[in-house]
């Protein structure tokens, strides 16, 4: 089964909280507080599966959660720092924003990405002893890790993407060119997804993808073709393979312009890629009934080169890599999305937020909060800004405001305090 597009639900784990304890021994009066601090959770990290390409192995678990560092113990001793969760995908797999659907980060680099940070674990008591409080009874709880929906979107990696009408031949020409075995049959949709082979070319080759056939109508939804014309996005060039023996009696010009409107529907950029047209099934042409001169005048109107082969008798298939491989020598690399995400802090889901008055102070609460200040440094100056802007995005200064917080007047969030400001 081929499954190229899933969403799926991802948390770092949670620090670790801090240690209550003071320490005992022998002859040793008042010894002090001595709670170690807490283990930072496990990040959730990404990594590429050069094995694989297909998304299989996400259809039936959609939860990836990593575990939760240790808590601190007496003696000053940390928690032990929870492993990262390692989530293998295939090369080429787009991470989106399940919500916006913007480009978090793209694989094709094949460099492991920490999608989702652990929490840091919290402080133990030992961290809170001053001159004035000898005796510190409490300790900083760990923040939670980051969590999030996302959506995992391959778009397979190929140098040349062939593409036609059904039954005009891809699946043979890839398998005449490389040690690629597709499934190869008379009949519509032989091929239920897109395979790939590495074809060999001067000291080293390049990728080739077989695409399934597409239809009038696939741009929008018709036939198996839409499903994966996402998987041509990446193609430095297109190998248009038309069937110029009109096995099924139709018109090779007039297939030419079914694939290039559907592609033109579904991306302009797309459409313009350089293309070669393959005219396959050479072998079979009936010199009386294709017009040879009328289809060369088409392809030269058009500024495509064109090669004729026969993937079933191998006619002009090594001047056909060579023709493909000399192309590719002046194109520019694959395409390598950019990141549509900033890098700041992922606010959790569920940003319930509750204000009242102690005494003189405005406490600000909410689970959110509590996450957020793990993540921000509230030394810098940057960071300093950021938190200012979350807190007026969620509304906290509009409430703050509404439960009658003035200019001056002192806020706590969670151990925090500033001065209100507006």
């Amino acid at each position: 089964m081929f499954v190229d597009k899933v969403t799926i639900y991802v948390k770092a784990g949670d620090g670790g909280n801090g240690c209550i304890s003071f320490h005992r021994e022998k002859y040793v009066a008042k010894g002090g507080p001595d709670g170690g601090d807490g283990g930072r959770g496990g990040n959730v990290v990404f990594t590429v599966d050069e094995g694989t390409n297909t998304l299989l192995a996400f259809k039936y678990r959609r939860k990836f959660i990593a575990e939760n560092g240790e808590g601190g113990k007496a003696g000053k001793m940390h928690g032990k720092s929870a492993d990262d969760l390692l989530v293998p995908v295939p090369p080429g797999t787009l991470l989106r924003d399940a919500d916006s659907g913007a480009i978090i980060h793209d694989m094709s680099d094949g460099k492991p990405f920490v999608l989702c940070r652990g929490g840091r674990g919290g402080w133990g008591n030992r961290h809170f002893a001053t001159p004035t409080r000898q005796i510190p009874r409490f300790a900083k709880n760990g923040t939670k890790g980051e969590e999030r929906d996302v959506t995992l979107e391959l778009k397979m990696i190929a140098d040349v993407g062939l593409v036609g009408l059904p039954s005009v031949g891809k699946s043979s020409i890839l398998a005449a060119i490389s040690a690629a075995r597709p499934k190869i049959a008379e009949y519509h949709f032989t091929t239920l997804s897109p395979n790939l082979g590495v074809v060999a070319y001067g000291d080293g080759g390049f990728v080739a993808a077989d695409i399934p056939g597409l239809i009038e109508g696939a741009s929008s939804g018709a036939g198996l073709g839409h499903e994966f014309l996402r998987h041509v996005d990446r193609c430095r060039m297109l190998v248009h393979v038309v069937d110029i023996a009109s096995v099924e009696g139709r018109d090779p010009i007039a297939d030419m312009e079914t694939i290039n409107g559907e592609l033109e529907m579904y991306s302009p950029e797309l459409a313009d890629r350089p293309q070669l047209i393959a005219a396959n099934k050479f072998d079979a042409v009936d010199a009386e009934t294709f017009d040879r001169e009328r289809f060369e005048e088409y392809v030269r109107s058009h500024g495509w080169d064109l090669i004729y082969i026969s993937a079933a008798t191998g006619y002009n298939m090594k001047e056909f890599v060579n023709k493909v491989g000399a192309m590719l020598e002046t194109l520019p690399p694959v395409t390598v999305y950019e990141p549509e995400v900033t890098d700041e802090p992922v606010i959790s889901s569920g940003v319930e937020t509750t204000v009242h008055k102690d005494g003189d102070v405005y406490v600000v609460e909410g689970e959110w909060l509590f996450n957020l200040l793990g993540q921000v440094n509230l030394s810098d100056r940057e960071s300093l800004a950021y938190f200012g802007r979350v807190l007026t995005k969620y509304g906290v200064i509009d409430m703050l405001e509404e439960n009658g917080c003035k200019n001056g007047d002192t806020v706590s969030i969670y151990d925090f305090q500033f001065d209100f400001v507006k």
